[in-house]
């Protein structure tokens, strides 16, 4: 209890007062991370921020929200991911030290892949990327069409209203996901209960009580995946945690027990929880834009550079950052080593040089695939691919099926600041399509 509370105090606590003092001082990236009102429209927000180039002061770093400097800065070998706990002052490394490492380490604590560079980041990716190829992902287009189906057949029971990220954009990849894995799909409503709980690990500066909720959430996740594992190695499948369990890499290593639980665990949960905020984030977009949705009911072709729309207008993952290696020059700045950057996906997402109209939605935009939602860079979503597919498959069969969709209500946006969201999205399905 003594060094949970002083592993909180010297990240998220001494960080939650740093980014207050910011905000008092005027400092607008602190305010939007205090604001939820901000939070959950931003993007006037961010539009503050553009006057300022290459960089914007951040609340404890530089921010950018242009679409060039992002892509520069994710691309280069002068960056790497970012070591929140070693950008510390001194005395707050010294209590992490007093602490000790986290018993259960989260998505951006090593030895996950998003917390490591070369050569760590590239073997564990090097596992990992046989299952999310293009050829891979291809064959399970019929198997994810078939989900959409199953989970549509029951979406509409007649009893009013239903919230379709519960019965539909969190079941779907949670159950592609557990498929290809080998987890139990029996498990799919836990592991999104963990996930939601564990979500808010990305954000900085959490109360105590919400960081020990997500604390919980992420060690029941390592349990379960700690013993999952164990049990595949007695009796292996055909599935990719069978394959990390078993294989070795081509100098002959294997996964250490600690960088198998974590990897497990982000491809688990990376595997479903930004691609439940795009298929959400997308229903919602085709609702508001009753002229986009008739586009692509005249021409289905469209539907996958929709996804990519989607994901250029809201981006299921906000932000990310990086820490200068070394001495270097960002569009003509000098950036010292030990910098933080930090690149808003979302705004670049949204920039005027390189976007036409960038807050329009619309379906048939030429280069909306040049978005940066999935980062860019060595640490590039390996799952892409198999996100976008989701996305389609998604959409498509729910706008396909239920034509008539409608919101019915307003909908709760996911309380967290890095992953955007909703939580809650009522809807009601109108008369069925008659070619169902």
């Amino acid at each position: 209890m003594i060094r949970d509370t002083v592993r909180w105090a010297a990240t998220h606590g001494l960080m939650r007062a740093a980014i207050r003092r910011q905000a008092r001082r005027g400092n607008d990236d602190a305010a939007l991370l205090l604001d939820p009102e901000l939070q959950g429209d931003p993007f006037a927000h961010y539009e503050s921020l553009r006057r300022h180039r290459p960089f914007a002061p951040g609340a404890f770093s530089r921010v950018t929200v242009h679409h060039g400097v992002c892509t520069e800065v994710l691309r280069s070998e002068d960056f790497g991911v970012a070591d929140r706990d070693g950008s510390m002052p001194a005395p707050v490394r010294l209590a992490l030290r007093v602490a000790g490492p986290p018993a259960h380490p989260g998505p951006i604590d090593p030895p996950s892949m998003l917390a490591v560079d070369a050569p760590d980041h590239a073997r564990y990716r090097r596992l990992v990327t046989r299952a999310f190829t293009a050829k891979r992902v291809a064959a399970l287009r019929g198997r994810t069409e078939e989900i959409a189906e199953e989970l549509l057949d029951t979406l509409d029971d007649g009893s009013g209203p239903v919230d379709l990220v519960a019965r539909y954009a969190s079941l779907l990849p949670v159950t592609v996901i557990s498929e290809m894995l080998g987890v139990p799909t029996s498990m799919r409503e836990q592991f999104l209960a963990w996930g939601d709980g564990a979500a808010a690990s990305l954000d900085l500066g959490l109360p105590r009580e919400r960081w020990a909720s997500v604390q919980t959430n992420v060690a029941a996740l390592h349990d379960w995946m700690t013993g999952h594992l164990r049990r595949l190695r007695a009796r292996p499948g055909d599935d990719l945690l069978s394959s990390l369990v078993t294989t070795a890499d081509d100098d002959g290593s294997h996964l250490t027990e600690r960088e198998l639980v974590a990897t497990a665990l982000l491809v688990l949960a990376a595997g479903f929880e930004t691609t439940v905020n795009l298929i959400g984030n997308g229903t919602r977009l085709l609702l508001d834009h009753p002229d986009q949705r008739d586009r692509l009911a005249a021409d289905p072709s469209l539907w996958a550079n929709a996804v990519d729309e989607v994901l250029r207008v809201e981006s299921p993952v906000s932000r990310t950052a990086r820490s200068a290696k070394r001495d270097t020059v960002v569009a003509g700045q000098e950036v010292p080593a030990g910098s933080l950057v930090v690149t808003v996906l979302a705004a670049a997402n949204r920039d005027p040089d390189v976007f036409a109209d960038p807050d329009a939605f619309d379906v048939g935009r030429s280069n909306a695939r040049d978005h940066v939602a999935f980062s860019n860079g060595v640490h590039y979503c390996l799952g892409a691919a198999l996100a976008r597919m989701e996305g389609e498959v998604a959409l498509r069969a729910l706008f396909e099926r239920y034509p008539g969709l409608a919101a019915a209500g307003e909908p709760v946006r996911r309380p967290t600041r890095i992953l955007r969201g909703y939580e809650h999205l009522p809807v009601v399905t109108g008369r069925r399509s008659l070619t169902v």
